[in-house]
């Protein structure tokens, strides 16, 4: 079976132009860690300005979960 209207590499290549994947944009956060642009920080909580995720009680929250696993293993 034979495509009755090929396309050249060339229109292919044209098509295909807008493809490409655009780089994540960094921005750098009030503690000075790099974060991606409109996100709140993975290492403090911010977000302009403004904690939006309390990861104290979030990081107390995980070691609790895990001490409480290690115990049920035991």
């Amino acid at each position: 079976m034979v495509v009755r209207m090929r396309h050249t590499r060339a229109h292919t290549a044209n098509r295909r132009s807008h493809h490409a994947l655009a780089e994540q944009s960094l921005a750098k956060c009030e503690c000075g860690a790099v974060r991606v642009s409109h996100r709140a920080c993975a290492t403090c909580g911010r977000y302009k300005g403004r904690v939006i995720v309390d990861m104290a009680a979030k990081a107390n929250k995980k070691a609790a979960k895990a001490g409480s696993k290690s115990e049920a293993k035991k």
